[in-house]
């Protein structure tokens, strides 16, 4: 703990800027008197750090003196600077990354340092999607503490029911965390469990605990490999629900951004003239009510027909409830 202490002072210092010791205490939510002591440690073990005395006074580093990292290339400072620690939706995650990148900018040489200060000042992420995210990371540090120790993980998870009218319920597991997969703002923890490999969405895990046994990690086991592999049957089990469409052609280029579609001959009897025929598919009959009664008179249902049937079952309910009689 100490070591990491006197490394994130250097970096602070490496950064060029003098800095008083109430400065350094607050940065680093130690002592001042700690900073003192830490000072004469680091003078001792050859670290060219001296006082500035007065009342402006503070700490600062010979100059041109630094500890180097690693050469980087112009695209890969770029890449790095890109990978912006907002993000990272967690707040302790980012406040974290956000620590780690400030140390890697401090070590940089004199040219990429004002180079990478350059880029981030150009740059910002907003992290936050136009509708909210719903994603709750609470548990995903210590869910990272059981993957990157390789111990078994205790966690009480919520499933949801295979429909929307099953409530939801937590059962608790122990499971042997493999690694973890950032998915949009989702994070999934792939594990080995007693019926075979299993993906957990961290947002519903309520509760983890990193145990002290070992987990056991499978031979030649390739995470980005087993993702693969699983997405893709996912999507091949996944229940689709098929509807042909007549559109006019600006409700045909909505449902185009918002579902699959793909072109289907023309009906006698369905829409006016220019308007699209679409095979759209959908994930259940309940999303295609839904969609189609949004479009209001801008869509005709061509098939199923008890697609064609609940569509206006429930425009005679609406009329009921807002017409008056």
């Amino acid at each position: 703990m100490r070591a990491d202490r006197l490394l994130s002072e250097i970096l602070l210092l490496q950064s060029g800027k003098q800095m008083s010791s109430r400065e350094i205490a607050k940065r680093l939510e130690i002592s001042e008197r700690t900073v003192h002591r830490d000072m004469e440690s680091l003078s001792m073990a050859g670290v060219p750090v001296f006082a500035m005395r007065g009342s402006r006074g503070g700490w600062q580093l010979e100059e041109g003196w630094r500890m180097r990292v690693p050469g980087l290339d112009e695209s890969e400072l770029r890449a790095l600077m890109m990978a912006q620690p907002r993000m990272i939706e967690d707040s302790r995650l980012a406040a974290a990354a956000e620590r780690a990148l400030n140390k890697l900018m401090a070590a940089l040489p004199g040219p990429l340092h004002q180079q990478a200060t350059s880029i981030r000042e150009r740059l910002y992420v907003d992290a936050t999607a136009w509708r909210a995210s719903t994603e709750n990371l609470a548990m995903l540090p210590i869910v990272q503490e059981a993957v990157s120790r390789d111990r078994k993980l205790k966690i009480l998870y919520r499933k949801t029911g295979h429909d929307a009218m099953k409530a939801s319920y937590a059962q608790e597991r122990v499971v042997d965390p493999l690694g973890l997969v950032a998915k949009g703002t989702a994070w999934y923890l792939v594990a080995n469990t007693a019926a075979g490999f299993r993906t957990f969405r961290v947002s519903r895990i309520e509760e983890a605990t990193v145990l002290a046994k070992a987990c056991v990690r499978p031979r030649n086991f390739d995470l980005a490999t087993h993702w693969q592999s699983a997405t893709d049957e996912f999507q091949k089990g996944w229940s689709r629900f098929e509807a042909v469409l007549c559109l006019e052609p600006r409700a045909a280029e909505l449902m185009k951004m918002w579902r699959m579609t793909s072109p289907s001959p023309k009906v006698k009897g369905h829409g006016a003239e220019g308007w699209i025929f679409l095979k759209v598919q959908f994930d259940a009959e309940g999303e295609a009510c839904f969609v189609v009664q949004g479009l209001g008179p801008g869509v005709d249902v061509v098939s199923p027909e008890r697609l064609r049937e609940q569509i206006a079952k429930n425009a005679v309910e609406i009329a009921r409830k807002f017409v008056p009689v």
